[in-house]
């Protein structure tokens, strides 16, 4: 029986490869409940501080909806302006007044490292939602779950990561979990938003082999396609993100041209990177990526708070 030890989720560096496929069997098992209608209840009398000081739709409403479902409630703050660090209050205090009202708190911060301040100021369970171009290690997970759920394994799978690599942190995130496994990377990007040398460093030592290129055909080798918007937010200079914003586009054409069932992964929200005509494709996945979003958010919920579900 696998030891999961995670209180805090702040950082995919923190798994193990045993902790992943545990993570990956828990969400199965979550799944099944949820599917069977025995999922609510669970955390019923706990609540979740939901603290969101940077803009989001899915990850916000998927934690909501996973405590919903569990039937445990929820406690929230969307933006600086709604909040008394537009006073000045900082973080550390934030934090301490919410471990008085809560039993776990999911925080989105724009600035990087901001989870990890935020937990340890409480004593309560600190999820990371996202903090600036770091990390967002819940997306990550359920990435890998959707990889799972969609192609049935990990080892040995061709992945494409195509756009903006220097400053995607879905795309940190989720690289340093696939480098536990037997996998190959294609990282497609125009040279000025390249995969920083700190992800790349991660990677050694690990089965996982990886090559660089601009050069969008490269997808036509994937068994995944993982794509992602030019971060127009991220870029210190707008000029930079003009030039940069329509590199690369999936389209319908694009995929049927492949030589292999990809299947199409994106963390959405998109822009003029994925065409809506790959929509109606039964390989388009990222709607469903979403959805598993949920039953991957129930189950680490559970997980952090201590709540058995077997």
């Amino acid at each position: 029986m696998h030891s999961y030890s995670h209180k805090n989720i702040l950082d995919t560096l923190q798994f193990s490869k045993e902790d992943l496929n545990f993570l990956i069997e828990k969400t199965q098992k979550m799944n099944l409940l949820q599917e069977s209608g025995k999922a609510f209840g669970i955390l019923n009398g706990k609540l979740l501080a939901s603290l969101f000081f940077e803009a989001s739709t899915r990850t916000r409403l998927s934690f909501e909806a996973a405590m919903e479902r569990l039937g445990g409630r929820l406690i929230s703050t969307v933006g600086f302006q709604f909040s008394s660090i537009s006073k000045g209050e900082t973080l550390y205090d934030t934090m301490k007044m919410i471990e008085a009202y809560v039993d776990i708190a999911v925080i989105r911060h724009p600035v990087e490292g901001s989870s990890r301040i935020a937990a340890g100021a409480v004593n309560i369970p600190v999820i990371n939602a996202g903090d600036g171009a770091g990390q967002h290690p819940t997306q990550a997970l359920l990435d890998l779950y959707t990889i799972v759920s969609e192609k049935g394994k990990i080892d040995g799978l061709n992945i494409a990561f195509i756009g903006d690599l220097k400053y995607g942190r879905t795309i940190h995130s989720l690289i340093n979990l696939l480098r536990h496994y037997p996998v190959h990377l294609y990282l497609i990007s125009p040279e000025e938003l390249r995969l920083p040398e700190k992800y790349k460093k991660n990677l050694e030592g690990f089965p996982m082999t990886w090559e660089e290129t601009t050069d969008i055909k490269a997808f036509w080798d994937a068994d995944v396609a993982y794509v992602t918007r030019i971060q127009e937010e991220r870029f210190p200079d707008h000029r930079e993100y003009e030039k940069l914003k329509d590199i690369y586009k999936v389209n319908k054409e694009l995929v049927l041209a492949s030589k292999k069932d990809t299947t199409i992964l994106h963390p959405l929200p998109r822009v003029n990177e994925l065409s809506t005509d790959v929509d109606d494709l039964p390989n388009a996945a990222y709607f469903r990526q979403a959805k598993y979003g949920v039953v991957v958010r129930m189950a680490l919920l559970c997980l952090s708070l201590g709540v058995d579900f077997d």
